[in-house]
């Protein structure tokens, strides 16, 4: 049985790794953290787990109170799984310490605001212990049907590197006033920094960079230098009124740290990024956008594009879907060959994806989803953790998923220092 210690959870991410029960986690898990609302708000939520009606958990949180939280948990050593979700800038510098201390630890994303933080990559991915960021899309019946398609020769063919837009085009917006579990999502004040958070470039971007390579079918791993073109990056800014920053924070003020950023009393968050690369010779395209505030009965929106040389696979959740995943199939010859094919494929899919069917659309067929077959964003975040724990309970670290941990950084650091440059 493996105990989780928690380090100074700065993002509600943590706390829903514990959204469920597993068996093999000790009940007892124990918080690293200095006090403050960030610790409270993890407590608060991990106990509404408890006390909830449907399947409460069990947690006993123990909690540890230290001026050097992170030096604490390493001298106590009261459990052998580190989960990190908060502060980006020092994040990957923690893993690297943890990594040498002999701990695992599965931390949320981005690993990273920059480049610096590059000279502990290595360190954080090498060998024993495992280190592993939270990748929660993987797990979602859209995207797995996506990567599914994607690698079907006869219903999709190759990917397409003739088509005027790229072959992986990927693209989504957030809104930094959303609703978490029915409740307005209270975000720290450095959030707002992307010095800290991290920016357009390298935040969200790390999904879309993960989703680049599990469609490319993942593979015996990835190497930057080998693997990666990168050919343009840019950001720019969403505008952050002191009212949203109020509600979005309970504060009335920007902190002194934000100010070389605020105009005319409005705070220029440079949240928003798009990357040009090239995946071993496939064009990708990343853009990650942030709107102000979350849409009356909505949420983010998500749209992927997969261009094959038989077919195009468009995954998209926005207004357009009433906020309801959808995943369209687009035939370059839709006769009857690819009528045939395309039911055949489903129903091989039955044991593992079961109910799925399919119905004509503007696109050309929609590729309809059971219910039963969805599951809630965040009850994702337990399932990687479990993912986790099969990795560390094999009592080895495979070297692909290291490396495209280790690409994937490389790629949104590169990416941020290039755009950077260019603006001198």
């Amino acid at each position: 049985m493996h105990t989780l210690l928690f380090l100074e959870p700065g993002h509600f991410h943590a706390a829903l790794t514990l959204r469920a029960a597993n068996p093999r986690i000790d009940p007892t898990v124990h918080l690293y953290a200095r006090p403050g609302p960030e610790r409270d708000a993890f407590i608060a939520l991990v106990r509404s787990f408890n006390a909830r009606d449907d399947r409460p958990t069990g947690w006993d949180i123990r909690v540890r109170d230290s001026a050097d939280p992170e030096q604490a948990l390493v001298e106590e050593r009261r459990g052998d799984i580190v989960v990190l979700a908060g502060r980006n800038r020092p994040k990957l510098g923690a893993i690297a310490r943890l990594h040498r201390a002999g701990f695992h630890a599965l931390a949320d994303k981005p690993w990273l605001t920059g480049s610096a933080a590059l000279r502990d990559l290595e360190q954080a991915t090498a060998g024993w212990p495992l280190a592993m960021d939270i990748m929660t899309f993987r797990h979602e019946a859209v995207a797995r049907l996506t990567q599914r398609i994607a690698a079907d020769p006869d219903l999709f063919g190759a990917l397409d590197m003739q088509a005027g837009e790229p072959a992986i085009d990927i693209r989504s917006v957030h809104h930094l006033l959303k609703m978490v579990n029915g409740e307005p999502l209270r975000r720290p004040s450095w959030y707002y920094d992307t010095g800290i958070q991290g920016d357009g470039l390298v935040d969200i971007q790390s999904h879309m960079a993960d989703q680049a390579q599990w469609i490319l079918g993942d593979g015996p791993g990835f190497e930057f230098e080998r693997d990666y073109r990168l050919e343009d990056a840019r950001r720019w800014t969403t505008p952050v009124p002191r009212d949203l920053f109020r509600a979005s924070t309970g504060l009335d003020g920007f902190p002194e740290a934000l100010e070389p950023h605020v105009e005319a009393g409005v705070l220029q968050l440079a949240c928003n990024g798009e990357i040009r690369y090239r995946l071993r010779g496939v064009p990708v395209r990343q853009r990650a956008e942030w709107g102000q505030r979350e849409p009356d009965g909505g949420g983010d929106a998500h749209r992927t594009a997969v261009r094959g040389e038989r077919a195009a696979v468009i995954a998209r959740r926005g207004p357009e879907t009433g906020f309801r995943g959808e995943l369209h199939i687009a035939p370059r010859d839709p006769g009857r060959g690819f009528e045939t094919r395309l039911p055949e494929r489903l129903a091989a899919w039955e044991a593992e994806l079961p109910g799925l069917s399919h119905r004509p659309s503007s696109l050309g067929y929609e590729i309809v989803i059971p219910a039963a077959l969805h599951t809630p964003h965040e009850a994702h975040f337990a399932m990687v953790l479990d993912d986790f724990l099969d990795l560390v309970d094999a009592g080895e670290w495979p070297a692909a998923p290291a490396a495209r941990i280790r690409a994937r950084y490389t790629l949104l650091a590169r990416a941020r220092e290039r755009c950077m440059q260019a603006r001198g």
